[in-house]
Order: structure tokens, then C-alpha cells, then sequence
């Protein structure tokens, strides 16, 4: 008794199914490499940066030297000096640099410190990506000469810092005001609150207006969040 033999049917695929396999094939050979560390893409070219000091701040960096060396080197893999000569801050990657961003955090960390910055406040732009320095001047805001200019500087900083502390508090940043320039570490929401509130000052509005839109500021962005 003679068996049937049953032929394999042929199946003609589509072009678009013909692709479909050939990706599929494609991603099966394509090798995986494990991702590389960032001290592996610097590779040797060391990155340089040199942050200038202005003179009334070089004494409080020799007072704060230690603070601000220690989590560059031990934090950041930074190679840090001062540069007494050139009164300026010196940073350097090395082969232990791991984070691509670590020159750029230092740079902003120490540029900090030289506006004005405690170093307590100024260290937050180490550990988080979402701070920034935003810095204006009065006459940005309004032109003011002679008296005027002095009150309005009076009017920002308040009785003993009490303004200045206010405000700070309300919109989570701090604040520092350095003769006609003013400076602000935060986040982009939270300078935008206080930079209002700072020129609402220098335009002239009571203390008790700007608490009050403060206030009712800050409770929104907290029932936001």
C-alpha cells in the first residue's frame, strides 16, 4: 500500500511581512553592549573651568575652604585649586570624574558662593538639576537714582532682613542682595515668585500688599503639588 507523501505547502509572504521578519532578524543579531560610565566617554580630555572671585569674597572663601573643597573632590571627582593670584577658583575633571554634568555643577556651586550665597544654600546646586541663579538689576525693573534707589533697596531688604527673609521663605528660595543687583537661587517657579515680589517692591507697593500676595502665592502652588 503505497503512503501519500504530503508536499510542504509553500506560503508566499507580502513584502510588508518580508520587512517584519527581516527587523525581527535584525534586532536578534544586533549585539548589546553594556552602557558606558561617564568617566569612559570624557575619556582623556580633562574639562577646565576657572570662576573668578570678586575681592570681597576671597576671604570668605579661605574661611569656607574646606566646605566648598570637600564635596567637589569627594562628591563631584573634581581636581579643585585656588588660585590666590588670579583670585579665581580652579576645577578640573579627572579619570575619576563619573558625572558628565560634575564641571558644570562645580562651576555653578562655587559662582554661587562668589555672588553672595551661603554655602549651605549654595551646595544645593550639587545634588539638584532643577536649581538655578537668576540675577537682575533694579534699573531692569525701574530707573531709580539717589535716594530712590537707596529706598527701594531698603524696601527689598526690610528692617533687619525682615523682607528679604519673607519672601525668601514664602517662595522657597533664598535671596541676595548685593548693592543694585539682586540674586536668586531656585527653581524656575519659585524665582519667578520671588522676582514679582522683588519688583513689586521697587515699584513702590507697600510690604504688607506684597506679604499678602505672597501668601496667597504660595498656598496655591501648594495645593498644586
Amino acid at each position: 500500500m503505497d503512503t501519500d507523501v504530503i508536499a510542504p505547502q509553500q506560503v508566499e509572504l507580502t513584502s510588508q511581512e518580508v520587512n517584519q521578519v527581516k527587523d525581527v532578524e535584525m534586532k536578534n543579531d544586533k549585539p548589546e553592549f553594556a552602557p558606558l560610565k561617564a568617566s569612559e566617554l570624557i575619556g582623556n580630555k580633562k574639562e577646565f573651568r576657572r570662576i573668578l572671585i570678586p575681592p570681597h569674597r576671597m576671604t570668605p572663601l579661605k574661611n569656607n575652604w574646606l566646605k566648598i573643597y570637600t564635596p567637589l573632590v569627594q562628591h563631584m571627582k573634581l581636581q579643585v585649586k585656588m588660585n590666590i593670584k588670579k583670585r579665581a577658583v580652579e576645577l578640573k575633571t579627572s579619570k575619576y570624574t563619573e558625572d558628565l554634568g560634575a564641571i558644570q555643577k562645580g562651576h555653578d556651586f562655587v559662582k554661587a558662593f562668589s555672588l553672595g550665597f551661603e554655602v549651605e544654600d549654595a551646595i544645593a546646586l550639587l545634588r539638584l538639576d532643577d536649581l538655578y541663579i537668576d540675577t537682575f538689576e533694579i534699573k531692569d525693573v525701574k530707573t531709580l537714582h539717589g535716594d530712590h534707589l537707596s529706598r527701594a533697596i531698603g524696601r527689598i531688604a526690610g528692617k533687619n532682613g525682615k523682607t528679604k527673609f519673607a519672601i525668601e521663605n514664602a517662595s522657597r528660595t533664598r535671596i541676595v542682595v548685593a548693592d543694585t543687583k539682586i540674586h536668586i537661587l531656585g527653581s524656575f517657579q519659585n524665582i519667578r515668585i520671588a522676582k514679582n515680589a522683588i519688583s513689586s517692591l521697587i515699584m513702590g507697593s507697600p510690604p504688607g500688599k506684597v506679604y499678602s500676595h505672597l501668601r496667597n502665592v504660595s498656598s496655591r502652588v501648594r495645593e498644586r503639588f
